[in-house]
């Protein structure tokens, strides 16, 4: 991917540049954004509701210490300098990064960003005992930066950040760290009063916060980067969970831009001189199949094996519209990364069915699943439609599965209790969409023996000695290609287990009115609104 290659292959000082050749324009007019989210995301730094929550609550009102060229359609963003001028590993410690601080800043409340605010974040996470120690917080984002293990202020605007060893993928880790403006906490008295109105340093600034019905956020018009300054002067989300409503919402024009419209309205849509966009990006719609602890015939290769060739990935591309691509394997088949796997995920009703004779189970013994589901949430696509699916599919192999179906945040509170907790006993598998974007979010987070959760996502369990040699290996590795090779390396391998059930890739829908002008949809999870403005 190119995120990373050109800059772990120098490990290098990376100065900030300007990407995007786009003028500052006056400020025009509200983007009324309909979420699929049920509630309006946490605004304290580290937001919930998953992905969808970073995106519309974290990178708007907050930056971090890099962030992603966003502003671009053609390739998988690249790392770039945000609140951090240059980082480099530091020469006389290998553990360590460097970061070089932007000098100049203003938090929203007008106080000074510097290398204290970096270390009053970072422990707002991670110090257990420390005045700003916040639990919601630390459990939204902790398992996204697991790297993190020392850090250090070295003077006002410079502060090292290290590992217990060589960190090849800190830049990933760092960029889900959103800065809150220490000073404002202190003088609002602590979290509860701060997230009714936060400070932090980004293009938009809270200004009305009404939980499960709206967060209205304003222009910061004293934002650092001339570039980045928003041209909307307002954005207003809205939690609309049901696709139906965002449909409605935007047809009425109660909202100008929704995101995961449903296939079987996109026709309606267009019609309506409605714009619907997609971008393929590095996502992935499968199973988390639990292997660990009791009550999991998931153990048995065969029966995961069989689990995957026994959907037809095709009639759920056709289910969406065309909305999507069959997964062939944890990332997309185009990935540097995605090797040549021995086991073909490919639909195969008959190679299942025996599979399944020879672990054990048939007619007079049916394999009996229950799978934990959400009926939306980020990156879920569409998930009842898609569940039911398949659900017909598992039966024609003679596998009887039932569904447990809850809301998002309660699916990711599930989650993040781990495979051995007594709640996921009897519990197969969670139904979980994951971006795949770099070697520590696409593979170690998961399938990591030391990422059981909270410390990961690793809600499988699986513990696996190969595995944990070549993540070593791919942490210590700062050269792209040989990076390259050990992670296609670990993705053939995770394949031929069949640790997931895999499903499809998704292509990243959303839909704006005509008046909705300058956005540019990214290769990514994260998307950026500053350079949305309202047109005729």
């Amino acid at each position: 991917m190119k995120g990373t290659r050109g800059l772990l292959a120098r490990a290098a000082i990376i100065a900030a540049t300007t990407f995007w050749g786009v003028p500052a324009a006056i400020a025009a007019g509200t983007l009324t954004l309909g979420m699929s989210a049920a509630d309006i995301p946490s605004s304290k730094g580290a937001p919930d509701q998953g992905a969808e929550g970073i995106r519309w609550m974290g990178f708007t009102i907050y930056d971090s210490l890099v962030y992603w060229d966003l502003n671009q359609e053609d390739t998988i963003p690249d790392i770039v300098p945000q609140l951090a001028e240059k980082y480099y590993p530091n020469p006389e410690n290998n553990k360590e990064w460097i970061f070089e601080l932007r000098r100049g800043v203003k938090f929203h409340d007008g106080s000074n960003f510097n290398a204290d605010a970096v270390i009053w974040n970072i422990e707002k996470l991670i110090k257990e005992g420390a005045p700003q120690y916040d639990l919601q917080q630390r459990r939204a984002v902790i398992w996204r930066m697991p790297g993190i293990k020392t850090w250090r202020k070295i003077d006002d605007y410079k502060v090292a950040i290290g590992d217990d060893g060589p960190n090849a993928q800190m830049l990933h880790q760092v960029i889900y760290m959103h800065i809150s403006s220490p000073a404002h906490w202190k003088k609002v008295g602590g979290w509860e009063a701060f997230a009714k109105k936060p400070s932090g340093t980004g293009p938009f600034k809270v200004e009305e916060i009404v939980p499960r019905e709206r967060a209205v956020l304003v222009r910061n018009e004293k934002y650092w980067d001339e570039k980045r300054k928003p041209k909307l002067d307002k954005v207003i989300l809205r939690p609309m969970p049901e696709a139906s409503s965002r449909v409605a919402a935007i047809l009425s024009g109660q909202a100008n831009f929704i995101e995961a419209p449903p296939p079987d309205a996109i026709a309606r849509l267009k019609s309506s001189n409605i714009v619907v966009k997609t971008n393929p990006y590095p996502h992935v719609w499968p199973y988390v199949l639990r292997q660990a602890g009791e009550n999991t015939p998931l153990k048995d290769v065969r029966v995961r094996r069989a689990l995957n060739l026994a959907i037809n990935r095709d009639a759920i591309v056709e289910l969406l519209g065309g909305l999507a691509a069959p997964a062939k394997g944890h990332v997309l088949p185009v990935s540097p990364w995605f090797g040549n796997p021995s086991f073909k995920i490919r639909y195969d009703p008959e190679e299942a069915k025996k599979l399944l004779k020879e672990a054990g189970y048939g007619p007079d013994k049916p394999l009996n699943l229950t799978f934990m589901i959400s009926p939306s949430g980020s990156g879920q696509m569409q998930p009842l439609p898609m569940n039911e699916l398949v659900q017909q599919q598992l039966a024609k192999v003679g596998v009887r599965l039932e569904f447990i179906v809850t809301e998002w945040q309660a699916l990711r509170a599930q989650r993040s209790k781990g495979p051995l907790d007594s709640s996921a006993r009897n519990i197969h598998a969670l139904n979980n969409s994951f971006g795949t974007y770099d070697p520590y979010t696409a593979f170690e987070r998961f399938f990591g023996c030391k990422r059981l959760p909270p410390a990961g996502l690793n809600w499988s369990g699986v513990c696996d000695e190969k595995i944990e040699a070549l993540i070593d290996k791919v942490n210590a590795t700062l050269v792209q290609a040989e990076q390259d090779k050990i992670l296609r390396e670990i993705h053939e391998y995770v394949v031929n287990q069949a640790y997931w059930l895999w499903v499809v890739h998704d292509v990243n829908p959303r839909a704006y009115r005509p008046e909705v002008k300058g956005f540019k949809q990214a290769k990514s999870w994260y998307q950026d609104l500053t350079q949305i403005y309202i047109g005729k």
